[in-house]
């Protein structure tokens, strides 16, 4: 029997076993995480070495800097992942990381600690999407939320409608067509001046604003669940440059605040009108611009006019973790998916569905 296959009895004996610890690893972008999370709800630890003050002064992410700050972090990441969750590392069931979306490099740190990990544990390995692992956020931060329901993804990567129709069952509704939002949200904070990363600077300046600015959204796409960002983008750059090449004073809050307004009344309302044609009564937001208030409050207003129940995970939740891998992780064990051989390689793309 090779190696392999013993891996695969092991795998298949989990899928009935009555308490799943699941180590789980995410390092797709700028954020060294590693998890133990036990049975895809209850997180016994989620350890977080973020590298935003590295990267601020370079007013976003570099890749090769994100890279090899993810090697420097990941080994003490660990040893206070299994500290905080008073656990040894004999006693994990299975090893769970992200292999995509995200900065290829960035990536790769991750996958190929989980796969040495992995090996020398003799544990299986499961392969996660770094989208799906958004969604399952939620399962965390709502105890009782179960599929089907209907998922606003919002991230630095990804804008999408998708219908969960199980928990490894998704069907995509709706998507950008060019710009993902938060590269949006942080295209304009960046020329208007607001540190990395964009999206939570523009929400604060949002607060002091008003939305004076009128903005607008593609109308060709008005009869579909797929949303355009490449134009609000340029008419802010725009309205900038011309501006400051007139030595004129924008009020950046009053900016913030209209670009905001416009972007989110797009996502709140397509992913509602998404969901009630969808039949169904209940709609999460996944993904780091799901942290964003304005966002939130337009969904939770316009889902209780509508009688749908609105999710959110919580705010540590939004932004990239490992605990949201582990608990996408528990499901496909539980469904018998997801078991990486070791030639488990790093995808810079992943699809949606």
């Amino acid at each position: 029997m090779s190696y392999f296959d013993i891996i695969k009895e092991k795998f298949e004996k989990l899928k009935d076993k009555e308490d799943l610890l699941i180590l789980s690893i995410e390092s797709s972008c700028d954020e060294t995480s590693i998890a133990i999370v036990k049975n895809g709800r209850e997180v016994l630890s989620n350890v977080i070495a973020s590298q935003i003050e590295i990267h601020r002064r370079f007013g976003g992410v570099v890749p090769e800097v994100a890279s090899r700050n993810h090697i420097l972090a990941i080994s003490s990441v660990l040893q206070e992942a299994l500290s905080i969750a008073n656990i040894s590392i004999d006693q994990i069931d299975a090893i769970a990381v992200t292999y995509g979306a995200g900065l290829i490099g960035a990536l790769l740190v991750g996958v190929n600690f989980a796969k040495g990990l992995a090996y020398s544990l003799g544990l299986p390995l499961i392969a996660v999407s770094h989208v799906h692992g958004h969604i399952a956020a939620n399962y965390i931060s709502h105890q009782s939320l179960k599929p089907p329901f209907l998922c606003l993804m919002v991230s630095g990567g990804h804008t999408a409608i998708l219908k969960v129709e199980d928990y490894n069952k998704f069907s995509m509704l709706g998507t950008t067509v060019d710009d993902a939002v938060g590269e949006a949200f942080d295209k304009v904070a960046r020329v208007i001046g607001l540190p990395y990363p964009g999206g939570p600077e523009i929400d604060k300046l949002a607060k002091e604003g008003e939305p004076t600015f009128k903005f607008t959204v593609s109308n060709s796409l008005k009869h579909t669940y797929n949303f355009s960002f490449s134009g609000i983008k340029t008419e802010v750059v725009n309205l900038v440059h011309n501006a400051q090449q007139k030595g004129l004073e924008i009020n950046k809050a009053d900016l913030a605040s209209s670009f905001q307004e416009c972007v989110t009344r797009e996502l709140a309302e397509k992913a509602v009108k998404a969901c009630k044609n969808s039949g169904l009564d209940s709609l999460v937001v996944a993904g780091g611009v799901g942290a964003n208030s304005r966002l939130k409050e337009r969904l939770n207003k316009l889902c209780d006019e509508n009688n749908i129940t609105f999710y959110s995970p919580a705010l540590k939740y939004c932004t990239d973790n490992g605990a949201m891998i582990g608990s996408m992780a528990y499901y496909m064990i539980r469904d018998g998916i997801g078991l990486a051989e070791f030639d488990l390689t790093a995808k810079p793309n992943v699809e949606l569905k």
